[in-house]
């Protein structure tokens, strides 16, 4: 009798374990569907290869490749703003989308110079018409087009049309908040993925332009157009991966001793970085190339700019933990040099440079952008022709004073020297996201009219 009770129970407990079994797999597959559902569509969301001429552009043309601010109250602060997108895979949506902005780039260049700004979105953004920062960049368009206007006129030379490209990929993949801040790794490897993919050969078309325009224009240099790429984030990532090579081929092409020939060339006419979020040992080559140079004239203006926070955690201790994970057991050695601006031997060590946000590593850094609190709004013109003279007297323990802030420049670097690793104070960027703040959007657009003045 013992026997058929022994086999019940066994065939019970089987059975709990199917249901136990299935319950799990029912959650698994639940917490799954929930994951795809709240992953974002790897999609292309200006699919209209038409021009929106509007001054609501935030209503109007949600889906247009190209939008046309037009203000009638104040045509100074009118812009154009094209979109291009990459899949995850670094490939375009569409080629279409592509052809269509550059010819109306070249549509718009031919009776007019252009100033054009690209900008590539970071982490947890898309090029969607809602988007913060799509408002963001359309605002600091309107705002540079305006301080663009004015320079013109106090310089007496034709005004530059501000042409904006907004390179979009799918910098957010979930939409769940507090889980979504889980894909930061994952997101990494994407945007070095659409950095080697169709990044370059989009910045070197735009490039084309201005070059094109600089050669039919050069009798007359006061009017020349000019191209500046800014990257936050990821997408700092994504314009150094693209770029980067191409950066270091032209300055080895103007490299030497004092009494070299010429300036260094960048790419266009300036790269700003915004709190990237990638390893200081990609930008190890850079350091030491533009360090051996030694000599820098004073006409050299700065071809890379590297901003990034003090307090920004993302870059500053998430990225240092996950590069500690992930690099554990790769293998370094210290690189010793002669810093050419102290003319003493220092070390770099490759570990640390490989763990750490290029921003917060403190052997490569330059300058230090500090905040000014008795700061008093004045005529932007008056901080601009501030701007241009005290570059002009650029040595390490210089200052160029801006609106709202001062760029310090420290004993780490030679005068002029075209590559500026700047950490910025918090209360000027208070953490990764936030900037498009006054302060901010005062420093960057001086810079782009400085980097971008007539020679």
């Amino acid at each position: 009798m013992v026997r058929p009770l022994l086999i019940l129970d066994s065939s019970a407990m089987n059975n709990t374990k199917l249901a136990s079994n299935a319950i799990w797999r029912i959650c698994l597959i639940s917490v799954g569907l929930i994951f795809l559902s709240a992953c974002t569509l790897n999609k292309q969301y200006h699919t209209q290869y038409e021009t929106c001429h509007t001054a609501a552009p935030h209503t109007e043309c949600k889906a247009s490749t190209v939008v046309d601010f037009q203000d009638t109250a104040d045509p100074d602060a009118n812009y154009s703003l094209g979109f291009i997108e990459f899949d995850d895979q670094g490939q375009l949506h569409d080629r279409k989308q592509l052809s269509y902005l550059i010819d109306d780039l070249y549509s718009r260049a031919d009776n007019n110079s252009l100033l054009i700004v690209v900008f590539v979105h970071g982490w947890q953004h898309n090029a969607q018409h809602n988007d913060r920062f799509v408002h963001n960049f359309h605002e600091t368009l309107r705002m540079l087009s305006q301080e663009e206007s004015q320079a013109a006129r106090l310089e007496m030379r034709k005004t530059r049309q501000i042409a904006g490209v907004y390179l979009g990929w799918r910098g957010r993949s979930l939409d769940i908040p507090g889980i979504n801040a889980t894909t930061f790794w994952e997101r990494k490897n994407t945007a070095h993925t659409v950095g080697r993919g169709g990044v370059a050969e989009v910045l070197s078309r735009l490039e084309e332009i201005r070059n094109l325009k600089i050669s039919m224009d050069h009798t007359n240099p006061i009017t020349q157009t000019r191209l500046v790429i800014i990257g936050h984030s990821f997408g700092g990532a994504i314009v150094f991966t693209a770029l980067s090579q191409i950066l270091m081929e032209r300055f080895v092409q103007t490299k030497g001793p004092v009494g070299v020939a010429s300036d260094v060339r960048g790419f266009g006419d300036l790269v700003v970085l915004l709190n990237p979020a990638f390893e200081a040992t990609q930008f190890l080559n850079h350091r030491l190339m533009s360090n051996e140079r030694g000599h820098y004239f004073d006409s050299q203006y700065p071809v890379l700019a590297v901003l990034t926070s003090e307090s920004d955690w993302a870059t500053k201790y998430a990225f240092w933990a996950g590069r500690a994970v992930s690099t554990l057991f790769n293998t370094y050695k210290d690189i010793k040099y002669v810093n050419k601006a102290t003319n003493t031997e220092e070390i770099i060590s490759e570990g640390s440079a490989n763990r750490t946000a290029i921003g917060h590593f403190k052997p490569i850094e330059t300058h230090f952008l500090e905040y000014k609190p008795d700061a008093k709004a004045e005529d932007d013109m008056v901080t601009y022709q501030r701007v241009k003279k005290e570059w002009s007297e650029d040595a390490p323990g210089n200052t160029v004073e801006f609106n709202y802030s001062i760029l310090h420049h420290q004993n780490n670097s030679v005068s002029h020297n075209p590559y500026l690793i700047i950490q910025a104070d918090k209360r000027i960027i208070p953490n990764h996201s936030d900037i498009f703040s006054n302060e901010v959007g005062d420093f960057i657009r001086n810079f782009i009219l400085l980097s971008v003045q007539d020679d």
